[in-house]
């Protein structure tokens, strides 16, 4: 079945919820790693950019933690387009774990692909694809040195760093987080800063 496009990053709790939506929707999907967000001032700072730049999509479970958890973001996404979508609360556990969670309650990773597809289009939050946006690629990154080379992890940090964002972002996310912060044409002019700095 064909991804669904969003038209705001995403943001879950866990590396599992990351996951499963990864299967269902085809845009950038920040974690939170549950409370770790509220110490984390990178991954803060990055939430509050991309939620300025294209708004969230806030997809937390539905037990008391979720419901911290997305009324802090809300709070760091103050001034964004916040989009919630709320998952319904199903007794159960998940296949992974060998026991339920505190409430019992199925996770987003726990919620089968169609639910969670109905809920995206409910929230009238998937965008029809415009084939003239020209999008950075990883091509692109490796025409720049920012992959493939021995200062290509120099580059990737002068990059992270130009832009305020976590140091830790991995090449592909890096990729996905650029696409929503920046036009092709703002990436460009970047560059030659970066070859400066």
């Amino acid at each position: 079945m064909e991804k669904l496009s969003v038209s705001k990053a995403v943001i879950v709790e866990g590396k599992y919820d990351k996951i499963k939506l990864s299967s269902i929707i085809d845009g950038l999907i920040i974690q939170t790693n549950g409370f770790r967000i509220y110490k984390d001032k990178e991954k803060i700072a990055l939430v509050k950019a991309v939620a300025l730049k294209q708004g969230v999509i806030i997809v937390t479970d539905s037990d008391v933690a979720g419901f911290k958890l997305r009324g802090f973001i809300r709070s760091i996404a103050k001034d964004a387009e916040v989009t919630n979508i709320y998952i319904p609360q199903i007794v159960g556990k998940e296949k992974r774990k060998s026991v339920p969670s505190k409430e019992n309650l199925l996770g987003v990773e726990g919620i089968d692909n169609k639910t969670l597809r109905e809920l995206f289009m409910k929230a009238d939050v998937i965008k029809s694809e415009d084939s003239s946006i020209k999008k950075i690629t990883k091509m692109d990154f490796f025409e720049d040195g920012l992959t493939g080379s021995k200062d290509s992890a120099k580059k990737r940090l002068l990059l992270l760093k130009h832009l305020g964002l976590p140091c830790y972002v991995s090449t592909n996310s890096l990729v996905d987080i650029i696409n929503s912060l920046m036009t092709y044409e703002e990436y460009r002019a970047i560059m030659p800063q970066l070859q400066c700095e």
